[in-house]
């Protein structure tokens, strides 16, 4: 994970929601898989790992991602799912040294993420005061998940995780509702929208809806987006410099990292400016 976006988590987060790539088995460039894109230089397959990876599970590239064409690799965050499953799930034994665990090791990471992320976004939806009629199904949510984390690596495989996924969903979506029903008119519903290259100069999304919408190269420059639900709204590219996004729904750092801003775009408080937006 780039240094440029070491994720702030709310004050509420259960702990190890912070990626800490010092204690992982360099996971996420060994378990997924990429293609040669604009995002990355050539093609991997899962379970292979990456040419650039040392044997100290460190990049050999790190600090030239970017120029390497490798931008994909600087936007990922497992929030903290690679130190659990190293430390935690297979108690510290890397598949280097014990390669019977690799395909298994692979095969966990990808199904902690999940439940890593979903850690996140309930911990961000207790934070806040509107959502408090659901705050008791967020925490039971919340203490249910974790549980999950510290399954086995056979639980883990083994879990219904589009199932679980979508119970929490339920319960994030209310709370969004809760939230965004506090902003005053009429919010615009862009659920899952295709607004790939959108001219949104300007536009009033505030307490829109754009949960999972394709913003990717979309112009949001001057945008209100405050208060605006974007869980999984892909905003690779997409244009935010100026854009209002105080208090944005479960906004992750890697959704900023992915897109463009500048110094006048308006963050929420648990998230930082990427250190590669052009300084105004």
């Amino acid at each position: 994970m780039s240094p440029d976006h070491q994720q702030a988590v709310p004050d509420t987060a259960a702990p190890g929601l912070r990626s800490d790539c010092g204690s992982c088995f360099g996971l996420c460039c060994v378990a997924l898989p990429f293609a040669a894109s604009a995002d990355f230089a050539f093609d991997k397959d899962a379970g292979r790992p990456c040419p650039n990876l040392r044997t100290d599970f460190r990049c050999g590239i790190h600090a030239e991602l970017r120029p390497r064409g490798f931008s994909g690799c600087t936007v990922f965050d497992c929030f903290g799912a690679g130190q659990k499953v190293s430390q935690v799930t297979f108690g510290g034994q890397d598949w280097r040294r014990a390669p019977g665990t690799a395909r298994q090791m692979f095969e966990v990471f990808p199904v902690m993420r999940q439940l890593h992320e979903l850690l996140w976004y309930l911990a961000e939806a207790l934070a806040l005061p509107a959502a408090r009629p659901v705050h008791a199904g967020l925490r039971a949510a919340l203490e249910r998940t974790e549980a999950l984390t510290r399954g086995s690596a056979e639980e883990l495989t083994a879990l219904d995780v589009p199932a679980h996924r979508g119970e929490v969903n339920a319960l994030l979506l209310r709370a969004s509702e809760l939230v965004r029903a506090e902003v005053p008119g009429p919010k615009k519903e862009r659920r899952g929208a295709d607004l790939l290259g959108a001219r949104l100069k300007g536009a009033r999304l505030r307490g829109a809806n754009l949960r999972g919408a394709c913003l990717v190269a979309a112009d949001l420059t001057g945008a209100d987006l405050r208060t605006a639900d974007l869980i999984g709204a892909d905003l690779r590219d997409a244009d935010l410099s100026g854009a209002d996004l105080t208090g944005a729904l479960f906004l992750t750092q890697a959704q900023l990292d992915a897109a463009r801003g500048d110094a006048a775009t308006g963050l929420p408080e648990a998230l930082s400016r990427p250190a590669h937006w052009q300084r105004g």
